[in-house]
């Protein structure tokens, strides 16, 4: 099978999850004006679990997209579905107190529920597997998974979590890279467009109306919204946008200058003999290490490596995905050094400043919400999101409230100068992760 280049157009993206999208399901484009409770820009998972928390709760929903179900970064991404939401929430305590400080961290668990129970309740083939570790590649990395550990078992984590030493490393990963891990039972990896895919018939289901091929064009404020496609109008009470990396400043600057676009990469690699797979990933489970520039990977349901890195802030891809990425994977395991490579790709994730998700409501349209930014840990997050959009249109804001009261610099510079200066600040962090 030759290897699958990145093809950004009005259809999928090549890459090994399309490759084996179990749902794939042809949505009409918005040709009509038509009126709805709630419309929702994006059908990735952020605007598809608002819409299923919403018809659960008797909303009527609309979603419009721009692309298909799941075209970006939901159908993209690495597929581990990790507990734990925003990075360093501690530095929130002074907006949000001790107290929202606690309820985020406890929303970390209860995302990865939420997931659980849609898979279940829904009966989504994604290929779900329980099993993740935090690779440590430092000695430091180790303080921090010991003192990650505590907090976990203070909080009262439901799930099994383990200290491994560097000697008990070849229980969960054939490899002489890492010092040691921290495994977690109530973490793992899953194929996210098929998740994606799913959670859409899910939204059929409940009466949701998906038009794909169906880009907002224009927003017009007021007490009734509406939202203008090319072939069509939306006209609502409550707007949700959820088009993260792929928003725009243009559709709404308030939020798309929150927002910057970076470029994570994945490849998958020829079906893998079983002894092999034993070797390298004896409990199927799914990894990340503890650098900035972090590696991540796990194995598909057909005994692929997935392996996933090199987070772009540049705004430039990869000319050769593969010929960046295999040295990565080979170091990791060189037991796999010249494995042939099927599927390379890659996708805009969505960054904001402080690397917690922002959700929210626009200060001159309280009836107009998003919910964005998840900085490449958003299969779990986006699931949060969705229901917290869903209690606040239904009049229980308290936990979305906790978010939107965390404030979130808008990138200097407008868009030529953003992708520079980010740059450049990760650069600084990948200095010091040198450390």
């Amino acid at each position: 099978m030759p290897i699958q280049s990145p093809i950004h157009s009005d259809n999928y993206p090549a890459s090994f999850y399309h490759a084996t999208a179990k749902e794939l399901f042809q949505h009409p484009r918005l040709e009509e004006s038509l009126e709805t409770d709630v419309c929702v820009i994006g059908a990735g998972f952020s605007g598809l679990n608002s819409a299923i928390e919403l018809a659960e709760r008797g909303f009527g929903v609309t979603i419009l997209e721009a692309k298909k179900v799941g075209w970006g970064a939901s159908g993209r991404n690495g597929g581990e579905l990790i507990r734990g939401i925003g990075h360093n929430i501690e530095q929130f305590e002074p907006s949000i107190g001790k107290e929202g400080v606690l309820a985020i961290k406890q929303m970390g668990f209860e995302a990865v529920d939420i997931v659980r129970q849609r898979i279940a309740q829904y009966q989504i083939d994604c290929d779900l597997r329980w099993g993740y570790c935090d690779l440590a590649l430092k000695p430091r990395h180790m303080q921090e998974l010991e003192q990650e550990l505590t907090e976990l078992e203070q909080l009262g984590y439901p799930h099994k979590l383990k200290l491994l030493s560097k000697e008990q490393l070849p229980e969960v990963i054939g490899s002489e890279r890492y010092l040691g891990a921290l495994s977690d039972m109530g973490s793992g990896h899953l194929h996210p467009l098929n998740l994606a895919l799913g959670e859409a018939r899910a939204a059929r289901s409940l009466g949701v109306n998906i038009y794909e091929d169906s880009a907002a064009t224009e927003i017009i404020k007021g007490e009734q919204i509406r939202v203008r496609t090319e072939g069509g109008e939306v006209r609502c009470r409550y707007l949700i946008l959820a088009g993260n990396a792929y928003i725009g400043a243009k559709l709404e600057p308030h939020i798309g200058g929150k927002v910057l676009p970076a470029g994570s990469y994945l490849l998958a690699t020829e079906p893998l003999s079983q002894a092999l797979c034993a070797d390298i990933i004896p409990q199927n489970m799914a990894f990340a290490d503890m650098s900035i520039a972090l590696d991540y990977f796990h194995l598909s349901a057909d005994n692929r490596l997935l392996f996933g890195g090199l987070c772009n802030y540049s705004g430039r891809d990869p000319k050769d995905i593969c010929a960046a990425l295999r040295p990565n994977m080979e170091r990791v395991f060189p037991a796999l050094k010249g494995v042939k490579i099927d599927y390379q790709w890659g996708g805009m994730i969505g960054i904001g400043a402080n690397r917690m998700p922002q959700i929210g409501r626009l200060p001159d349209s309280p009836n107009i919400y998003f919910a964005q930014a998840y900085a490449g840990h958003g299969v779990n997050a986006t699931h949060m999101a969705g229901r917290l959009l869903a209690e606040a249109i239904s009049q229980q804001a308290e936990r979305f409230d906790i978010f939107a009261s965390i404030e979130h610099m808008t990138f200097p510079g407008g868009p030529a100068l953003r992708s520079p200066i980010l740059a450049a600040g990760m650069l600084y962090h990948r200095f010091k992760d040198l450390f």
